[in-house]
């Protein structure tokens, strides 16, 4: 696969991911967080947002891996 396709289909899936992940981090919080205190919050909103950068990075290393 050459990097141009992998680019094109890297910056689909990351925007995807991206997506999925606000949308799941926003459920959790409405189902099960919205009456916590407010320190609660901060660290969840912290932890979530932080939580989409593992499965960026490695998708970008794939996406920016030199062709064969």
């Amino acid at each position: 696969m050459t990097q141009s396709r992998r680019k094109l289909i890297g910056g689909l899936l990351l925007t995807a991911s991206v997506l999925g992940w606000a949308i799941l981090a926003t459920a959790v919080y409405l189902l099960l967080l919205m009456e916590m205190p407010w320190w609660v919050h901060i660290v969840y909103f912290a932890i979530a947002g932080f939580g989409w950068l593992w499965p960026a990075t490695v998708l970008v290393r794939w996406m920016a891996r030199p062709d064969a």
